[in-house]
């Protein structure tokens, strides 16, 4: 089977800029694109996992969203990471401003849907892969899918949980924790 790294993008691919609407204001963080070498060098898909607010607030479209992820992609390339395998996001939001998109889907992390969905379209083994975020919710949705787990302190670790349908488990805590994808890679080659 084929294994993955799904990753979040805001604080562990690029800078957190919260609610980012601008392509210009996209920041690769350090020591990505030598992380994301290392990792696709080893045999994982590298699968970005998203929860993106901004369509359900009305602040830009579906469409445009993946046009700022098209521009990360190329800057990434640009500075060395490569190609991603996998791009996959979430609209939604329990209260969003937007009624469509306001509904108890299955994608929005702490729910595991958009990794479970891109295991089957890659054809992965979830026990065999990992997910990295720098939230609680992301490692909720990674351990709820079978994969290990890494919480890194680029982002927005420290702020409280994010809003979201479902109560968050207390019980469930990262596999590893460590300051960022550069040393969350080199603990999951040491694996």
């Amino acid at each position: 089977m084929n294994t993955a790294i799904f990753l979040d993008r805001d604080g562990v691919l690029i800078e957190d800029v919260h609610l980012l609407t601008d392509p210009r204001d996209i920041r690769i963080m350090e020591g990505v694109p030598h992380a994301l070498q290392c990792l696709r060098k080893a045999g994982f898909r590298l699968i970005v996992i998203s929860n993106q607010t901004v369509v359900a607030r009305g602040l830009l479209t579906e469409h445009e969203v993946c046009a700022i992820n098209s521009k990360m992609i190329h800057l990434l390339d640009k500075a060395g990471g490569g190609r991603l395998d996998g791009f996959y996001f979430c609209p939604h939001h329990p209260n969003a401003t937007l009624p469509n998109y306001r509904i108890a889907c299955d994608c929005r992390k702490p729910r595991p849907g958009l990794l479970l969905r891109a295991a089957r379209e890659h054809g992965l083994s979830m026990s065999d892969s990992f997910t990295v975020g720098d939230r609680i919710t992301d490692i909720i949705a990674g351990a709820r899918a079978g994969c290990r787990t890494v919480l890194v302190q680029t982002g927005k670790h420290k702020l409280p949980p994010i809003e979201t349908m479902d109560p968050l488990i207390d019980s469930v805590q990262p596999d590893y924790i460590c300051i960022n994808l550069n040393a969350a890679a080199k603990w999951i080659l040491k694996i």
